[in-house]
């Protein structure tokens, strides 16, 4: 059976049995920021399983794609090593909430296999837990399992999500690949070779582990199962290694021909063809090439398997053609492939390329270093270099040094990568930190959404980051409040500003408000007065600079949904930072958002702007607000209750704790003014609004008035006067060039009076003055002709700098060479050159060596015709 059809079978025999077929869901996990890539399929049920989810299915079955390449489950050095190692793979699952437990699992489990799929039962080898005397009885008495191909295993066969929380016994189905391979059953002393392969896991999840280690029977005990689709294929098809099945085999034939190797075995190859799934399906799911999280490890796959191909003899860029022959074997089962197609493939040709520039001078440095190594172990200073300046990933370095029987000083390399760390804290440690972690501060209620102007009372303060009791007049620091309506900056809004002040004359100045935990800390300068612990003050925000921030922050989410609609789904926020002047919002995406682009973008926000939608806040738990379609970042953690903000009549649903304007319309007009690229695979677009992009128009509009009096014509008529003086300023360059080639060439006859004759041959050396390198080039031509047979070298001097041009006719070239002669003459002024043997460039910055130079190409003639 081929993959796609075992797959199918799965899917439909557990949908017969009453099961609901789940789509896979995507790599980046919606709902478990400790988790870097969806590694199982149960880990989009996770919730479910916890009681904190309800589905309106009790059995579901899914084909789950799944990455392993990271964090605690990282299998990626193995890969190309083994034989059923994948950084990208299908786990099969069928999944019970409630509904059956282990009589069933185990039954659809042997119908499967035996009947389905008809594998021999005397093929198959069945674990279960010490403890697990239910499930043993069911095996053996009821499924018929010889108790000769049973074990009963402790910890291997004990499953759990964690230190607590849900947990049970497992029984595990191996398939003995026979007496040929080397190997013994599961639990004896030579179980972790070959013969024995386990195919399948049913976890039974009865218990709930407590704190203190104890196992609590679950109310409503539940299943979890999982096999992976390229094991059970390798066995349907007869073959014991991963990479001979029928998909692998496809991808491998396109590595090879992309790479020009016809060893379909070789490792490099089974690198690449495995990297390729993870690559394509990461990019589809919306990660892109970054230097951290989840882009980092994308990162570094591709260049493990550029490496892999450089290793091959492959120097192009080929990578990314193999995503087409993906899409060939999985675009029926994975649509998004052929859909996304050509995205994925501009993502890895740009991290190829960029690759590329640092492959052969990282290798050259390895190399070098491999060369002078004394002992087996590459020091960590140079895979520190190597990550450093290259762009090396260390497990690349590792993966090098791997084949060469090598291992890496870590101890090294993090010594290294610790002081890069430190010289960055010290250049960064100009400032007071207030918020630095270990202060024991109270709690402050945040009242700024609904009042610019409070009181409150002083529980702390802080001078030069440490706690004091009292702050004197001119002294800089922080207040702590009981209550505030101060913004603490966060989510990218910048903090307020404003003043602490009270009815007796003391003024605080609050040039910025940050947070510590629960705690606001107000920090600035008081300008009057003294403020002790206790002390209760009025505390007022810059309204107007609290309302300019409003609008641009809530243009920043308009901004993102008009984003993901102009440039596509997989455009996520990078970082943000929104002020009362403009508002900067870093996001994926691999290319420059071109000009039309921008246009639409400017067009959906002021579109949306003009509708003047009521903005609404809401708070609610985390469940109800990934239900009602929330934007959620990767990694950032949530409370029990978020606040979810809706714009545009749903345009715009996200999590956010900033202020926000009343309505849409109240942002007024929003403009972008520059987009750029910040890193790779991020960029970052700054835009105004309000008042400030008022102020912009009018900056604009003072330019266009400008221009067009510098130009005396009208306003409307500026491009077309700028696009006459453009054609007129082309044609009196050209008309230029052609004189100066003229004052060059006009006295060539003269010049040739000065051509020596050396053994035969006429020889002209000499320093033009006023003449370009363009015109250079046309006198040396001119005066080859001229010359009918010789040799001529042409300098001109602008500065420091010195052009060069060599000429030799082709009648001389079988013995005299205008790129060697170039390449004497331009070491002589402190430079180099080089070009075909009729004719050379180069040139130098020192004018001082060039009379030497001139007076030693005759001798050089000379020297070759003797």
């Amino acid at each position: 059976m081929r993959s796609a059809e075992i797959r199918d079978a799965f899917l439909s025999y557990f949908e017969r049995q009453g099961h609901t077929i789940v789509p896979s869901s995507s790599l980046i996990p919606g709902n478990d920021p400790t988790l870097l890539f969806t590694n199982a399929g149960m880990n989009q049920f996770k919730d479910v399983f916890l009681g904190a989810e309800q589905r309106d299915y009790s059995r579901a079955t899914s084909s789950q794609r799944c990455v392993r390449a990271g964090g605690k489950h990282n299998d990626l050095e193995n890969v190309g090593y083994t034989a059923r190692h994948h950084t990208f793979f299908e786990m099969l699952g069928n999944f019970s909430f409630g509904d059956y437990f282990k009589r069933d699992a185990i039954r659809f489990a042997w119908e499967f296999l035996t009947g389905v799929l008809e594998l021999p039962a005397e093929r198959l080898w069945v674990t279960v837990h010490i403890s697990d005397d239910e499930a043993a009885d069911i095996w053996i008495n009821e499924m018929g399992i010889s108790p000769d191909r049973f074990s009963r295993l402790d910890e291997d066969n004990f499953w759990q999500m964690g230190d607590t929380g849900p947990c049970g016994p497992s029984s595990e189905i191996f398939y003995d690949h026979g007496p040929d391979v080397p190997g013994g059953p599961p639990g004896s002393e030579n179980d972790d070779l070959d013969r024995y392969i386990e195919i399948w896991n049913l976890v039974f999840m009865q218990y709930e582990r407590q704190s203190n280690g104890e196992l609590k029977p679950l109310p409503n005990p539940s299943i979890d199962t999982g096999m992976g689709l390229e094991r059970i294929a390798a066995v349907m098809q007869g073959v014991h290694n991963n990479y001979d099945i029928d998909l692998f085999q496809h991808l491998l034939k396109a590595a090879a021909d992309a790479t020009g190797t016809t060893d379909l075995d070789n490792k490099s190859l089974r690198v690449i063809a495995d990297h390729i799934r993870s690559c394509a399906f990461l990019v589809s799911d919306g990660v892109l090439p970054s230097n951290e999280g989840r882009g980092y490890v994308l990162r570094r796959i591709i260049r493990r398997a550029v490496r892999h191909g450089h290793q091959l003899g492959q120097t192009e860029a080929f990578f990314h053609t193999l995503v087409a022959s993906l899409a060939d074997v999985m675009g029926d089962a994975y649509p998004e492939l052929c859909r996304e197609q050509a995205r994925i493939e501009k993502v890895l040709l740009q991290e190829e390329e960029q690759f590329a520039k640092t492959l052969d001078k990282g290798m050259s440095v390895l190399e070098d270093a491999l060369a002078s190594l004394e002992g087996s172990e590459l020091p960590g200073e140079v895979v520190f270099t190597l990550y450093d300046t290259y762009g090396f990933p260390v497990d690349l370095t590792a993966d090098i040094a791997r084949e060469r029987r090598l291992t890496l000083d870590m101890p090294g390399y993090e010594a290294a990568m610790e002081a890069q760390r430190a010289r960055a804290r010290a250049a960064g440690s100009f400032k007071v930190d207030y918020t630095a972690a270990g202060l024991d501060l109270p709690t402050t209620e945040f009242l700024g959404y609904v009042h610019l102007s409070e009181t409150g009372e002083v529980q702390a303060l802080l001078k030069e980051g440490q706690p004091v009791d009292r702050l004197e007049e001119g002294d800089e620091g922080a207040v702590v409040l009981n209550r505030t309506p101060f913004y603490a900056e966060s989510g990218g809004q910048v903090g307020d500003s404003g003043y602490l002040e009270t009815d007796s004359g003391v003024r605080f100045e609050v040039r910025d408000c940050n947070k510590q935990g629960a705690s606001h800390l107000h920090i600035g300068r008081l300008l009057h007065g003294a403020i002790a612990v206790g002390d209760t003050l009025s505390a007022r925000v810059e309204g107007n600079v609290r309302q300019a921030t409003a609008l641009n922050h809530s243009a920043t989410h308009l901004m993102h949904a008009a984003l993901r609609e102009v440039l596509g789904e997989h455009v996520t926020q990078k970082g943000s930072l929104v002020d009362s002047e403009r508002l900067r919002f870093d996001f994926s995406h691999s290319e420059p958002v071109s000009a039309e682009q921008i246009k639409a973008i400017e067009a959906i926000v002021n579109e949306q702007i003009r509708a003047n939608t009521e903005v609404t806040t809401e708070l609610m738990d985390i469940e109800s607000a990934r239900t009602k379609g929330a934007m959620m970042l990767f990694g950032e953690k949530y409370g029990d209750e978020v606040r979810v903000l809706s714009m545009g009549d749903g345009f715009s649903v996200e999590l956010c704790g900033g202020t926000h304007v009343s309505r849409t319309g109240d942002i007024g007009v929003f403009r972008i003014t520059a987009e750029s690229g910040v890193a790779a695979g991020v960029r970052r677009i700054e835009a105004v609004t309000g008042l400030g992009a008022l102020a912009l128009f009018d900056q604009l509009e003072q330019l266009a008035e400008g221009t067009a009096q510098a130009l005396k014509t009208r306003r409307a008529q500026v491009p077309e006067k700028v696009q006459q003086l453009l054609t007129q300023n082309r044609k009196l360059e050209k008309e230029l060039t052609a004189l100066k080639a003229k004052l060059a060439t006009a006295g060539s006859g003269n010049l040739l009076d000065e051509a020596q004759d050396v053994n035969g041959v006429k020889v002209l050396a000499i320093k033009l003055e006023g003449v370009d390198s363009k015109s250079l080039r046309d006198s040396a031509d001119q005066l080859k002709n001229k010359l009918g047979s010789g040799v001529v070298l042409l300098a001109a001097v602008d500065g420091d700098k010195v052009a060069l041009v060599a000429g030799v006719t082709k009648d001389l070239t079988d013995r005299l060479k205008a790129g060697d002669l170039m390449r004497d003459v331009a070491s002589k002024v402190g430079g180099k050159g080089g070009g075909r043997p009729d004719m050379a460039q180069g040139g130098g910055t020192d004018p001082s060596g060039l009379k030497e130079a001139l007076e030693a190409v005759p001798e050089w003639v000379r020297d070759r015709l003797s």
